[in-house]
């Protein structure tokens, strides 16, 4: 018998410190700065290479496939286990009480933006893999952990990878919930484009959010030619009835209005406040817009507290994997260029894809929109008696003593690039969810159990 977090206890500073490093590096995508085998960016590759670096001074062989992802591998054997974690973060946004890369250690947590999102999962699981490897247990399977690097955008990573490299038999990604997922919803990212010559507009500037997979939360307007003590304690008064945060300062003729709400993961738009829907409200109620300003922002206006689409005509709810949910991630608009919005849909299994698909062109359209289709994934489930959840669900029982039953969730994992793949850990059943937002961190109690988990659960695949 071995005792798992005994040997997790062992190697805990170590661990702790490696988890440290690798989240101060600033992995969010910047094509910018992408080259021929860096091609997410700078900082993206730097967290990347320390990563294949560390593998091999552990020794452990690791590959490169042209800077999109790679994989650290163990053992030998015909068949193939994957676990598939990616190192880039969606960017730090605003309201951190410390540096988002600083990794800081505050009551028992490591802060920092990717702590469970996904480098401290992938920091936990390369411990597992090198737990096995350090007791020298027999394993009859190869195992792979498959490293990412464009997870957070359009996937770009594991697309090439896997035009290059084996697909794993089965697997799982540690970059959910415990006990397991074993369905997670389809997702489409859709652009809206809005062509506009307002010469005279009102609104020289609008813009709101990074990233469709979350919840904007700042927005900010450069409106001109509007009486500002009017527009003030119009504001004001918002802010209060709303119990909104916000700003507004004079600078000539142009007004700037900063809108402040919460950032959250799109796939639950309602646990935060999209700042752009409540500005672009604010705007269309209480400055006299041009026509083609008031169409732009007539059609934000509808999606303030309807993330489930119930009046556009395509809410549906299955009863184990959920509901269809849409989050308004990006907004831009300027008076002479005109404007975009990005939305970000996520449905389950049994809602109908084209029919919701074509419920939003119709409506985007008849505000005079263009539209496509940026990405779409379709939903992904493994049966819940298949031998891989049968096997991590045992692991998972006898680590924490409960009972665990496969659950649906709307986020998407690398699992679903996997035939007979499943997200599993790190989040335990009532834990903070607190990825993609302000203060992000991921304990490190929870950090050493989810090693230990892991190590046990890469040994009964394996051997």
């Amino acid at each position: 018998m071995i005792n798992w977090q005994l040997e997790v206890e062992k190697r805990k500073d170590q661990l702790i410190k490696d988890t440290q490093k690798l989240l101060q590096i600033k992995s969010i995508l910047d094509e910018n700065t992408g080259v021929s085998g860096a091609p997410f960016g700078k900082g993206i590759h730097e967290a990347y290479s320390w990563m294949l670096s560390l593998a091999e001074k552990d020794g452990f062989e690791t590959k490169d496939v042209d800077g999109y992802g790679g994989h650290i591998q163990w053992a030998e054997g015909k068949e193939l286990i994957g676990v598939l974690c990616h190192l880039d973060v969606v960017p730090e946004g605003e309201g951190w009480k410390s540096p988002p890369f600083a990794a800081e250690i505050r009551d028992g947590k490591i802060f920092a933006r990717g702590a469970i999102d996904d480098k401290g999962p992938t920091m936990a699981a390369y411990y597992g893999l090198k737990i096995v490897k350090e007791l020298g247990l027999p394993l009859r399977k190869r195992v792979r952990i498959i490293i990412g690097n464009d997870e957070e955008s359009q996937w770009r990573c594991v697309k090439h990878y896997f035009t290059k490299e084996e697909m794993p038999a089965m697997g799982f990604a540690p970059d959910a919930d415990f006990p397991i997922i074993y369905a997670e919803k389809g997702i489409a990212d859709f652009h809206y484009c809005f062509q506009s010559k307002e010469e005279d507009g009102y609104i020289q500037e609008f813009i709101s959010g990074e990233r469709l997979n979350m919840v904007p939360e700042q927005a900010k307007a450069v409106v001109r030619n509007v009486e500002y003590g009017h527009l003030k304690r119009a504001f004001t008064n918002f802010l209060q009835k709303q119990n909104l945060k916000g700003s507004m300062v004079e600078e000539g003729e142009k007004t700037i209005v900063t809108l402040v709400g919460k950032s959250a993961h799109g796939m639950e738009p309602d646990k935060g406040i999209n700042s752009g829907i409540w500005l672009a409200k604010f705007l269309f109620e209480h400055v006299e817009l041009q026509p083609m300003e008031q169409q732009f922002f007539s059609v934000i206006t509808p999606f303030l507290n309807n993330s489930r689409g119930n009046n556009l005509g395509i809410a549906y709810k299955d009863p184990d994997k959920g509901e269809v949910t849409l989050n308004v991630g990006k907004m831009k608009y300027n008076c002479k260029t005109g404007g975009e919005i990005g939305v970000n849909l996520r449905y389950p299994q049994g809602a109908d894809f084209n029919q919701i698909h074509s419920h939003l062109q119709g409506f985007f359209t008849k505000g005079g929109f263009s539209a496509s289709i940026q990405t779409h994934e379709p939903p992904h489930a493994v049966e819940k008696d298949h031998p891989l959840i049968e096997t991590l669900l045992k692991v998972y029982e006898q680590h924490t003593g409960e009972k665990g039953e496969p659950i649906a969730i709307g986020g998407g994992t690398y699992a679903r690039s996997l035939k007979a793949g499943v997200a599993f850990g790190p989040m335990f059943p009532s834990q903070e969810d607190v990825a993609h937002e302000a203060d992000e961190y991921i304990s490190i109690e929870h950090l050493l159990k989810a090693t230990a988990i892991y190590a046990q659960a890469i040994y009964e695949l394996a051997k």
